[in-house]
């Protein structure tokens, strides 16, 4: 085994035979007096024949070989909206080169052939790498559900000496080298106070500790080494913990520091600038000013032509809370702070956008939403203003319930009408087909619960209640209050003529009122106690818009989508109100 200085002063000599003592010295980071030493012990072993590596030499280097890299490029970038929508962070042009191809070419300009992408999120954007470099593609379709550790579990047998890289990382210099002594994290120095994850090392520059934030410290940033005995015990690690559930939420590195004394591994520093890493739009743009001009993307062409601005103008751009079915994100232009809306997949089949854009121009004129601007009646995309420092309403706060029930009200009684409807019993029913479409259905009790969904339309259309305009998706994260508490309906989706009680059906299982929050909504919408009558009428609709929504959650799994609790939150105020407004029915019968 050599040691570190020999490694260093071979692997130069490798690289570059009758190099001078001097360079190998300016390459290695050794002193003269460390290489000119080291250098006669090579000498003196045969390891080392005029002036480069002897066959034994080579042989003594073998075990230090990169055997090949992977680079993980299957994460969602969310942090990168709204570009990330459209396409694969790691498939961007900065400076005219794409990001995972100058890094793929980098490998190979360091002798680094065998080559893996592991891809999730829009894999196809990175298929043509297989043919153009000759690289393996291996599938996580755990992308949405796991963390970064799914993606080296799906690789777990090909690590080795191996590079584990980010698609979209840039380094101004190659940071690769077909042979490493030893593991390694690539780290840059802060000065001051930073929020990255910071280094301790002890002798040799291992790492011993990992904290998140610091102070004057190295951190984590860019391209790490795995040598074959850290790749063999972390491989043991990970597959010992992949199942527990606490793991799922987990960077593999959260895995690393928490197996550190088990993991050998060092810091290997780099000076600022070498390693770039791109967390938001802004950040690239430092890097790149000529980014977003010259950036290939159907989202800031809309944003251009809408508001008339320029690509330049554009800045503080992030992602948004995103929603069940949209992607959302701020930006800013000379004028304004605004929200871009990106439908999500699927939408177009479960969404009226046409409809939509009609409601919205109403919500407008109504003083309800005055928020929007622009919303493209085929493709989904919209543009509302940016309300800043807003808040949702509180479903449990009294007061604020109370003035959501009266902009319902005020909404129900405007006499304005639109061409599309909306009915959460019809509603359900296409959502049925659409999973059916799919296979059969074959929940327990699902049949029996579909029975005492149709009883109860039955009861609900003979109660002959007026239509009129609805929000239809009517809860606590669509209301803004500003600072001035002024109150806004946002997210007109599911808008249309509508029996009046959905929206008070859908507020209760939304925001999953108790009974007595139940109450207390219902007089504060009417103004009054509700008679009998209302109150069956009023709880069917919380049973139906739970039954719905349950449909529509099944739906959405079935595509592959994560729904998560609203699931189980749907079914259970369906499966709940289902039995009372059936039996409040019953007794008025």
């Amino acid at each position: 085994m050599l040691s570190k200085n020999q490694f260093e002063v071979l692997n130069a000599l490798r690289k570059a035979p009758g190099t001078s003592q001097r360079d190998v010295a300016a390459v290695s980071g050794l002193s003269l007096g460390t290489v000119n030493s080291t250098l006669k012990s090579l000498q003196e072993e045969g390891l080392v024949e005029d002036g480069k590596p002897s066959a034994t030499g080579m042989e003594d280097l073998a075990p230090y070989k990169v055997d090949n890299a992977v680079i993980m490029a299957a994460g969602l970038s969310s942090r990168f909206a709204p570009i990330s929508y459209e396409k694969p962070k790691g498939v961007l042009k900065v400076r005219g080169e794409v990001l995972i191809e100058r890094q793929i070419e980098q490998l190979h300009d360091a002798g680094i052939e065998d080559i893996t992408v592991v891809v999730g999120y829009k894999k196809e954007y990175f298929f043509y790498l297989r043919k153009k470099y000759g690289v393996t593609l291996v599938n996580n379709d755990e992308y949405a559900s796991r963390n970064n550790n799914g993606s080296l579990w799906r690789v777990r047998e090909r690590l080795g000496n191996t590079y584990v890289c980010s698609s979209d990382d840039y380094f101004t210099q190659n940071p690769f080298d077909a042979y490493v002594f030893k593991a390694y994290y690539s780290a840059q120095y802060a000065e001051g106070e930073t929020k990255e994850w910071c280094m301790e090392t002890g002798a040799g520059g291992r790492i011993t500790k990992v904290t998140v934030g610091g102070a004057d410290s190295w951190y984590m940033l860019g391209h790490v080494y795995f040598d074959r005995a850290f790749s063999q015990r972390f491989v043991k690690i990970l597959e010992e913990e992949y199942d527990r559930p606490e793991t799922t939420d987990m960077l593999w590195e959260d895995l690393y520091v928490e197996h550190i004394k088990e993991l050998d591994m060092v810091l290997r520093p780099y000076p600022v600038g070498v390693i770039n890493e791109f967390d938001s739009l802004d950040e690239l743009r430092a890097f790149d000013p000529h980014f977003l001009e010259n950036v290939d993307s159907e989202i800031f062409d809309n944003i251009v032509a809408v508001l008339g601005c320029t690509k330049a103008e554009i800045h503080d751009v992030y992602p948004l809370k995103q929603g069940l079915t949209n992607l959302s994100c701020h930006f800013a232009t000379n004028d304004g702070e605004y929200v871009y809306r990106h439908p999500g997949i699927g939408t177009e089949l479960l969404i009226n956008r046409a409809g939509e854009v009609a409601a919205q121009k109403v919500a407008k004129q109504l003083g309800i939403d005055d928020t929007f601007i622009h919303e493209d009646p085929e493709r989904g995309w919209k543009i509302s203003r940016f309300i800043p420092n807003c808040k949702n309403l509180d479903p449990h706060d009294p007061a604020q319930v109370a003035r959501a029930m009266q902009m319902a009200r005020s909404l129900h009684e405007s006499g304005v009408t639109v061409e599309t409807t909306f009915d959460f019993y019809q509603e359900a029913k296409r959502y049925e087909s659409l999973l059916l479409e799919k296979g059969p259905i074959d929940i327990p009790g699902y049949a029996e619960d579909a029975a005492d969904a149709d009883a109860l339309e039955a009861f609900v259309v003979a109660d002959g209640a007026p239509k009129c305009l609805s929000h239809n998706d009517f809860f606590m994260l669509n209301f803004l209050i500003d600072e001035a508490d002024k109150y806004y309906l946002i997210d007109w989706e599911y808008s249309g003529m509508s029996d009046y009680a959905n929206d008070f059906g859908t507020f209760c299982v939304c925001c999953q009122l108790s009974p007595e929050e139940v109450d207390a909504a219902l007089e504060a919408y009417f103004g009054r106690k509700p008679t009998r009558a209302e109150r069956a009428h009023n709880l069917a609709h919380i049973a139906l818009a739970g039954w719905c929504w349950y449909l529509w959650s099944l739906l959405k799994e079935a595509e592959g989508d994560f729904v998560g609790e609203w699931l189980y939150i749907y079914y259970n105020y369906g499966r709940e109100y289902l039995t009372r407004a059936l039996e409040l029915y019953k007794e008025e019968r």
